[in-house]
């Protein structure tokens, strides 16, 4: 099963950096240049173990997931129940630990999947690591903008 990963620092507490990936909505928008939309479903109000998410990145594709662990401010991790049709698994997991001189935080962004067809997966997965790759550390880079954004900021401080 491939696996990517990205990391960053930030000079954010790890509360704070946890609350910024937690965010939704435009202060969401804000920082993460994958996703077009995402929110809770099922009126879930918050993040929590089991809340199932919708999340429509930027270039259309849609996915239904939902959180397998929730433990603020240190871990979450999610697994993918509908998306795509060329995954067949996908899940990810994101760590925040403080850093020991109280500096700030260090983030570890994983992500793991198997595409399908079974055929096709040797080359898809070699493909997906890059693409799939290149995306996450998108990703990561606008979560450490975020925790420098003051209007993020604020929002997850409020």
């Amino acid at each position: 099963m491939p696996v990517v990963t990205a990391k960053v620092f930030v000079p954010v507490d790890v509360a704070t950096a946890f609350a910024v990936s937690q965010t939704t909505g435009a202060i969401r928008r804000r920082w993460d240049p994958f996703i077009s939309e995402q929110h809770y479903l099922d009126d879930a109000p918050v993040a929590a173990k089991g809340v199932r998410v919708y999340t429509r990145q930027r270039l259309g594709f849609t996915m239904i997931s939902h959180y397998v662990s929730f433990a603020p401010p240190l871990r979450a991790g999610m697994v993918m129940e509908r998306g795509p049709w060329f995954f067949e698994k996908l899940g990810g997991g994101w760590r925040y630990t403080p850093a020991e001189d109280g500096s700030g935080t260090y983030a570890v962004w994983k992500y793991n999947f198997t595409c399908r067809p079974a055929w096709l997966a040797p080359i898809a997965e070699w493909v997906g690591v890059r693409v799939l790759g290149y995306e996450i550390r998108g990703r990561i880079k606008g979560f450490a903008k975020g925790c420098e954004d003051p209007k993020v900021l604020a929002s997850v401080n409020a």
